[in-house]
């Protein structure tokens, strides 16, 4: 693998070279291409598509339709809108010696993404970083092999269109050993980002010599407070769960305060509707026996908490109060997203002061925690750490910077 890393790395000098006009314009170019190659890109997404149980938790992730491609583009086209951070002077200073020196903004360099059956990240990773003067490495999974082949395809027939360089993107092959070549890709790759299950990104920690950014797995809850309005509760529970199951920032457990265990059938009766099958604990199970559907009601194991569900399934777990609830957050969540519904100022406080979490919401539902909801255009990734970056990474979260130093003859004593 490495001519690859080879030719990426070389094309580091290429990209920074490149205006903000001539980047604008690629990535308005770009938009259009995948419009209009809808027809192509669907094609080569059926054949993934085919090798997938429609069961599998991935395929919702996986499968593309003409309006998902048209939202991938008009991501792209926020991107174009959004303000470049390089060259942003963060500090400019003259000390006593007359040595100016400035802190500037500057590409983190050779960005290499490993992720699962998610096409769209293709081009997420490649917008973001072409806009930031980042060359990008990606390692998509073989779920989505045609897939991420026909937008690569698009992609460098946009760059060779505008006589850019086309190794400022490239898909390594879908087999196992370019990823083990690009974690090991010491000297070529910048930093590593891993985009899917709990298992790829321990994997990807474990086993890489590259810094790693982790970003993605969310194990998610919302607690339903004692002052909580019921009314508010229904549609944000509804909605974290169901708008989209197979994302990371869907709602996987729902913790509901005792007080008000009499509403927990009408809490999450529109989950029924949705066939949402239910994990209950002893006290939501008897509260629910009889008012839910017997065939989505089970009985809680200790195992259905702490997991990511990503499909129509919930654990339901009734607390004492706030403190439980919080203990609860503490232990299993994933610090990606977590949320309370609540009417009480000081209880609101204390959990937004409390959770240790990327995004924390009140009376909001998860399903915010994007890069375009956050007005960032589209993410690379929600990361989940506390270096460098933290919840949806954008434009900024893509750059470092360095020390510009200027004198005029001064050497040190």
């Amino acid at each position: 693998m490495n001519q690859y890393f080879e030719e990426a790395k070389q094309a580091t000098r290429n990209i920074v070279s490149l205006n903000n006009e001539t980047i604008n314009l690629v990535l308005r170019s770009l938009a259009d291409a995948l419009v209009n190659n809808t027809d192509f890109i669907l094609t080569e997404n059926k054949k993934d598509l085919d090798k997938m149980p429609q069961t599998d938790p991935k395929y919702d992730r996986l499968q593309l339709t003409a309006e998902r491609i048209k939202a991938i583009a008009d991501d792209v086209r926020n991107v174009v809108t959004l303000i470049n951070p390089l060259g942003n002077v963060i500090q400019d200073r003259t000390l006593p010696n007359n040595l100016n020196i400035k802190k500037v903004r500057v590409p983190l360099g050779v960005v290499g993404v490993i992720y699962e059956a998610r096409p769209n990240v293709t081009v997420d990773v490649f917008a973001l970083c072409f806009k930031t003067g980042n060359v990008a490495i990606l390692k998509g999974g073989s779920d989505a092999e045609f897939s991420n082949l026909a937008i690569c395809k698009v992609i460098h027939e946009v760059l060779e269109k505008h006589q850019i360089n086309k190794n400022v993107l490239t898909l390594l092959p879908a087999d196992r050993s370019a990823t083990e070549a690009l974690l090991n890709a010491v000297g070529f790759v910048d930093v590593l980002i891993p985009r899917g299950s709990q298992s790829l990104i321990n994997y990807v920690r474990q086993n890489s010599k590259i810094p790693v950014i982790e970003t993605g797995a969310g194990i998610v809850h919302t607690f339903f407070d004692a002052s909580a309005n019921l009314e508010k509760g229904q549609q944000i529970i509804t909605n974290a769960k169901t708008r989209r199951v197979s994302v990371c920032n869907a709602l996987d457990c729902a913790l509901i305060h005792e007080d008000r265990k009499a509403d927990i059938p009408a809490l999450l009766s529109h989950l029924a509707a949705k066939e949402v099958a239910l994990y209950a604990d002893e006290i939501s199970y008897a509260v629910l026996k009889g008012n839910y559907p017997n065939s989505l009601l089970h009985q809680a194991k200790p195992e259905h908490f702490g997991t990511e569900f990503l499909s129509l399934k919930l654990a339901v777990k009734v607390v004492k109060d706030i403190h439980e609830a919080l203990d609860h957050i503490a232990t299993y969540s994933s610090k990606h997203s977590e949320a309370i519904i609540s009417e009480d100022a000081g209880n609101i406080a204390l959990f937004l002061n409390q959770v240790d979490a990327a995004a924390v919401y009140a009376n909001v539902s998860t399903a915010f925690t994007d890069g375009a909801q956050f007005g960032l255009g589209a993410e690379i990734g929600i990361s989940t750490q506390k270096l460098h970056a933290r919840g949806p990474m954008a434009l900024e979260e893509l750059t470092s910077y360095k020390w510009l130093v200027t004198g005029d003859g001064q050497v040190r004593n």
